[in-house]
């Protein structure tokens, strides 16, 4: 429903590609726009011949790859200033920051690339990589990575597929969200396993070392 009403609201016949690309840049840097909307009917409209699907899928790589670039940016100089100096959010913030530093150093990349499928995490991404100082130049491979990706994949399925390709965007994404789960999960148990046959390794070559020694 939400996606309908947004749809009716952003035009994109009407109002051109200079504001779609508005749109995915202010939803990538952090703003709630309905840029991925904008995206999908851009590429309908493409595929009625009344735009240019080269030219929209362009720009929209182009919007998400800047738009995430400034949400970085703000994140890393303003948000976590904010976050750090204001006495009602130092608290938070500092427990956030304990979390969400070491999840950036491990799996920031893989959060910047698929994040571009996600809404709120498409919202959110940016920020929280500047805010937790992802280094600049990883967010910026894989946040560009991410962006031709997003751009291409979402551009083309509209383009082929018309207004039925919003609803099977959408379920890709829930779809995408539980495999990236299952597989987080099944690597975590993995790496378990893995240590606990180290674990049991070690003590093994350490008995004999102790027999002899005695």
């Amino acid at each position: 429903m939400v996606g309908g009403v947004l749809a009716a609201i952003v035009d994109v016949a009407r109002v051109g590609l200079p504001v779609m690309t508005l749109l995915i840049a202010g939803e990538s840097m952090g703003v709630p726009l309905p840029g991925e909307t904008a995206l999908i009917a851009a590429a309908i409209l493409a595929g009625r011949g009344q735009l240019d699907i080269v030219a929209v899928i362009a720009l929209a790589a182009f919007a998400a790859i800047v738009g995430d670039n400034l949400g970085y940016l703000i994140g890393r100089r303003g948000g976590r200033r904010l976050l750090l100096r204001h006495p009602r959010l130092r608290a938070h913030g500092e427990r956030l920051l304990a979390r969400g530093e070491p999840f950036f150093a491990r799996h920031g990349p893989k959060a910047v690339f698929l994040g571009r499928w996600f809404a709120g995490l498409r919202i959110a991404a940016a920020w929280l990589a500047g805010i937790n100082r992802m280094p600049w130049r990883s967010f910026l491979f894989w946040n560009a990575t991410g962006g031709i990706f997003w751009a291409t994949t979402v551009g083309l399925l509209a383009y082929a597929l018309g207004h039925s390709a919003e609803q099977i965007i959408k379920a890709a994404g829930v779809i995408g969200a539980g495999g990236v789960v299952a597989g987080g999960m099944a690597a975590l148990l993995w790496l378990r396993a893995r240590q606990r046959r180290r674990r049991r390794a070690a003590v093994d070559a350490s008995e004999p070392a102790a027999r002899r020694a005695r």
